[in-house]
């Protein structure tokens, strides 16, 4: 059943209850990994192996997630700075538990590529937020995984 969360700004990335923080290095510049994550939208299901479909609406402003194992994310992107910066927030969800929820991705370069780091940032019920405390591993792989798949990607382009 999709629930609509609180809605919430750029802000919330600092002060959310449970934020988990990742990075990792690639060696695509900055200026394509942004591509990748802003203006590539449906290219997400091609390196991120949670996302099976993943697709631009409200013209840009939001996007529409499925991911693998049935969740669905309806969001709003709320900064577009390239290529630095690139942060949404889930307006509904049918993940059960949740009661606010923002990504940001922070691009900087670094020797030839670019350092990129995720915030995961929510908040929800305290049974929702002691899950993704435990999960913070699983989300840290995946992360890694993905920017590692995303690096790949963008290499053989």
């Amino acid at each position: 059943m999709a629930r609509r969360l609180r809605p919430v700004g750029i802000e919330f990335i600092e002060s959310a209850p449970v934020r988990l923080v990742f990075a990792r290095e690639t060696s695509a510049s900055p200026e394509r990994v942004f591509h990748a994550l802003a203006e590539d939208v449906p290219g997400w299901a091609e390196w991120f192996s949670a996302v099976k479909l993943a697709r631009p609406a409200r013209d840009g402003a939001g996007r529409e997630i499925r991911l693998r194992g049935g969740g669905r994310l309806e969001e709003t992107v709320l900064v577009t700075k390239a290529p630095e910066v690139y942060a949404y927030r889930v307006d509904v969800t049918n993940a059960p538990g949740v009661r606010a929820l923002a990504e940001e991705w922070r691009l900087a370069p670094s020797g030839t590529g670019t350092h990129v780091q995720w915030t995961f940032a929510a908040d929800g019920t305290a049974p929702f937020r002691l899950v993704l405390t435990l999960a913070r591993a699983g989300l840290g792989r995946a992360f890694r995984d993905a920017v590692t798949s995303l690096d790949r990607r963008l290499a053989a382009r």
